[in-house]
């Protein structure tokens, strides 16, 4: 009954999905952009993601972001509205919270998103 996405990782899969619920988590593929650029490349592929699953952004129920640094929270949070659009009736909850992250990792996203 439970749907499982390996990753790249050992011990853990990129997404997984029960009934009409869809988790998943990402970070940029090319660590070596700006937190513009890894924050692009990482909701692009929880977008790939959540479709693998059945769901899109606009389903998107919840979310947290990880940064590396909080005063790159408004460069962040521009791609992010931008992403998501200008419909209200798409956007998550959402929490942001600082933290350190493993290399040059600048930003990881993980949802939770309602599928069909």
């Amino acid at each position: 009954m439970i749907e499982r996405k390996r990753g790249i990782y050992q011990g853990r899969n990129k997404s997984s999905a029960y009934k009409d619920l869809v988790w998943t988590v990402a970070t940029a593929s090319d660590t070596s952009l700006d937190i513009l650029g890894q924050t692009q490349l990482t909701l692009q592929t929880i977008e790939e993601n959540l479709k693998e699953l059945g769901s899109s952004k606009t389903q998107i129920v919840s979310a947290q972001v990880f940064i590396a640094n909080m005063s790159d929270k408004p460069k962040m949070d521009k791609v992010w509205c931008d992403w998501l659009g200008d419909n209200p009736e798409h956007w998550p909850q959402r929490a942001c919270l600082g933290v350190n992250l493993e290399g040059d990792v600048l930003i990881e996203v993980t949802v939770t998103a309602v599928r069909d």
